[in-house]
């Protein structure tokens, strides 16, 4: 095969490809980062320069980069049946066994599957379910979805209208009609003089008062990531989610778990649901199902929600590549790992602790407001060394931060003035060490 040149890559990449969430005048004027191979937790580009991926790609490298097990069983269905769909009666083995694999390992009640390809869609799978559910019920005002500021819940119209953000939602002229957004417990943003636990418990009494000024019969479902990921590493307070989902039981609101970024392990549980014990009526997943290794997302619903769906008759929504054979075979292959490594418990009870002090330890730098975690994501909300009060709308201190602890060969994520981390379960403490040393070199950078 030839071999084509950085430039010439960048030159093909300006003319021809549009990139998902990127300023394309600033990238092309930098130079496209083309990252040409990985392992472990570490990629590799095109000059050469090993980093250390702190976010696992976008949130979904689980298992590390260039995991043998899960290459050798795609290639081995590749060579078995590359293909084949899930209509009309059909289905496949990997398909089966990896809907079997989820109804195991998720909570008691939720015993059913819906693959898609992503998570926007399997949210997209989640909205059409719950608006199914609600007319085969007699109740086909139920058409409201209700999430939070800051929420992200994909990019199909439908989900971008469920997102909390106006940087995704303004530019298409969005939300829709029919999608509510209560507050998001971020009582740093609040700037309240609550305690965070106090400032949930409001976010939940004026989700309330929003549920009751809408009409509680016309809300089909409420979406809830157990951790706000794109919106900023958003941890919940104690006792908020409960509350939540003890709100929605009240007015008879479907709750929803979209566990993301949350899903296989990196809280140190297979799901937050479990972990918190949420009792979700649907729960979304993606990213971490094949870690990131091949496109798949998966919609579980409860008993409850499929026998009503299922069994009324005909059930007409699905993907072409809806249950894939040779991305279910990865999920299979991907779960297999996560269990063998012990990756759960490793990240429960030895890296998450660790990551997390270590986040904690720069809670104190002039240049950070707060730190925030839960296993093994974090963030920080960065301060100018004048202060909070020197903040601008434009500042962007996280995403001009970001570029800077790459210099120091470690990849985050800048979100407006956040620094965001998640690295791949397999992390060991050294890396660990070096992953924070670049972020602090880019804190006292700043502090100067």
């Amino acid at each position: 095969m030839e071999t084509i040149s950085s430039s010439s890559l960048r030159e093909l990449d300006q003319a021809h490809q549009i990139h998902p969430f990127t300023n394309h005048t600033e990238m092309h004027a930098e130079g496209t980062h083309v990252i040409e191979s990985a392992d472990g937790c570490y990629v590799v580009d095109d000059k050469g320069r090993k980093l250390l991926d702190g976010l696992a790609g976008l949130w979904c490298v689980n298992v590390g980069y260039n995991r043998k097990e899960i290459i050798d069983a795609v290639n081995k269905q590749m060579h078995k049946l590359c293909y084949y769909p899930s209509f009309f009666n059909s289905t496949t083995e990997p398909a089966i066994l990896l809907a079997d694999r989820l109804a195991q390992l998720a909570p008691s009640h939720l015993n059913h599957v819906v693959f898609s390809n992503s998570g926007s869609e399997a949210n997209e799978t989640a909205l059409k379910i719950i608006r199914s559910y609600h007319k085969l019920k007699g109740q086909s005002k139920r058409t409201k979805i209700m999430t939070r500021e800051f929420a992200y819940h994909g990019v199909t119209l439908a989900t971008t209208s469920m997102t909390g953000l106006p940087s995704c939602t303004a530019p298409f002229d969005l939300p829709m009609a029919g999608f509510l957004h209560a507050p998001a417990p971020h009582a740093y943003v609040a700037q309240t003089q609550m305690s965070k636990e106090e400032y949930g418990q409001w976010c939940v009494q004026a989700t309330e008062q929003l549920i009751l000024k809408e009409g509680a019969d016309t809300i089909a479902a409420f979406f809830v990531e157990p951790i706000q990921g794109a919106g900023g590493v958003i941890v919940p307070p104690a006792g908020y989610l409960k509350s939540l989902r003890e709100l929605c039981r009240k007015y008879d609101i479907l709750f929803v778990a979209d566990e993301v970024i949350t899903g296989f392990g990196r809280l140190g549980d297979w799901f937050a649901s479990s972990l918190w014990d949420l009792k979700p009526d649907l729960v979304n997943l993606a990213k971490g199902l094949t870690s990131g290794y091949l496109p798949l997302g998966a919609t579980l619903l409860s008993d409850e929600v499929s026998d009503v769906v299922t069994k009324t008759g005909y059930f007409a929504h699905g993907y072409t590549y809806s249950g894939h054979p040779v991305t279910t075979a990865a999920g299979l292959a991907n779960i297999n790992l996560i269990e063998s490594d012990g990756l759960i418990p490793r990240t429960r009870d030895v890296t998450g602790p660790y990551f997390q002090a270590k986040l904690t330890e720069l809670s104190t730098h002039p240049c950070v407001g707060e730190a925030r975690g839960y296993g093994l994501i974090g963030a920080l909300e960065l301060v100018p060394k004048e202060g909070r009060a020197a903040l601008r709308p434009d500042s962007f201190l996280g995403v001009h931060a970001a570029k800077v602890v790459r210099d120091q060969g470690v990849i985050v994520r800048g979100i407006r003035d956040i620094l965001a981390m998640a690295p791949p379960l397999i992390i060991t403490k050294p890396e660990i060490d070096f992953l924070f040393a670049g972020v602090k070199t880019a804190l006292d950078r700043m502090a100067k």
